[in-house]
């Protein structure tokens, strides 16, 4: 039996669980208030902080750090790379401190796992960062040379579900064509072939469908001249791509389970602009079956809003032609930062360099 602590970094929380194999014997959120988190001028300098917080609460529950055989964290805006499980690296911390990409509480992850785990003798890993990049060439290109592509997006769920997936179709991933639809707060929706993600929108940038949070692609001409006509700043219209679009520019919540008691209650405005979301969602997963040429094993929904009935139903009667539809609702990223460690010490999978 292997003992894996996993840790999740987040905004306002440091997320840890335990799991004995498979199992998850011990999970807990660790609340930081704001006003605490502010006092850092940069994510790393939160190291220290975060960490001897997961020391506490370990210590509180009378666990003790020497019993693990190995140390898993949630990976950050790291340089691209394909998916699968890493060995935290020197080269990897560095990058973290440097932050190149952006700042982001997962970037503390692999640095606090690393930190925990060496004393210890034993490994820390990542597992499927937001930066994993498999995307084919084809589709970073736009139509202006100066814009490019890029892929981030919720892979750390999207690879589980794919798993999950491809055992419940009794097939490899490794041969699987499959459309993946990470419903959350933000929406991306990925290629999956042969167990790369060759193609995947970036719902960072507002790129693919409009999600509860964010707006999604909108049309070039209006947004250049809204940002050019001096009545909005910069932050501003990013806060309207990323934060402040979608749903909740138009119904005041980005709650779904708000949103979906209020349809239930005959909110017909809820309902229409619910729809008006799964339409674009069915549409980007149209889109997506043309990569494949129409050839796909299976479209997969996942994330918070595949709990929800009505909008598993609008997405289906739209996209059901195309392929079967398996439904895995919400998003353990704990369980998943685990099993991508569990498989390594099973020797399932080999552990990746990052350089």
């Amino acid at each position: 039996m292997h003992r894996i602590l996993a840790i999740n970094p987040g905004s306002t929380s440091t997320k840890i669980a335990i799991y004995e194999d498979e199992q998850l014997t011990y999970k807990k959120s660790i609340k930081h208030s704001t006003e605490t988190i502010q006092q850092f001028d940069r994510v790393y300098d939160q190291f220290s902080f975060r960490k001897q917080a997961i020391l506490d609460t370990l210590n509180e529950a009378e666990i003790t750090i020497d019993s693990f055989d190995a140390i898993v964290g949630r990976g950050g805006m790291l340089k691209p790379i394909e998916g699968g499980t890493y060995n935290v690296s020197q080269a990897m911390i560095d990058y973290m401190k440097a932050a190149p990409r952006g700042e982001h509480a997962s970037n503390l992850g692999c640095v606090i796992a690393k930190d925990l785990a060496d004393p210890l003798g034993i490994p820390a890993f990542i597992v499927d960062p937001v930066a994993v990049d498999e995307m084919e060439d084809i589709a970073r290109y736009t139509g202006m040379p100066e814009i490019r592509r890029q892929s981030l997006f919720h892979a750390l769920n999207q690879k589980a579900v794919a798993l999950k997936a491809a055992r419940k179709l009794g097939r490899p991933y490794t041969e699987l064509r499959l459309i993946i639809a990470h419903l959350g707060g933000g929406i991306s929706v990925g290629v999956h072939h042969n167990g790369r993600v060759i193609d995947v929108n970036n719902a960072l940038d507002g790129d693919g469908p409009m999600s509860p949070e964010r707006s999604g692609s909108v049309p070039l001409g209006p947004l250049y001249k809204m940002a050019f006509s001096g009545e909005y700043t910069l932050k501003e219209i990013q806060r309207k791509n990323y934060g402040n679009g979608g749903l909740v520019a138009y119904l005041g919540t980005n709650d779904g389970y708000e949103i979906e008691q209020r349809i239930k209650n005959g909110d017909q405005e809820a309902k229409f602009l619910t729809q008006v979301m799964c339409y674009q969602i069915a549409k980007e997963i149209g889109s997506c079956a043309t990569v494949l040429h129409g050839d796909v094993d299976a479209i997969v929904l996942t994330g918070g809003l595949a709990y929800d009935d009505f909008i598993v139903d609008e997405i289906r009667s739209r996209v059901a032609f195309i392929g079967d539809l398996l439904i895995f609702p919400g998003e353990d990223e704990m369980e998943a930062l685990a099993l991508g460690a569990l498989r390594v010490l099973n020797n399932e999978e080999t552990a990746k360099e990052y350089h």
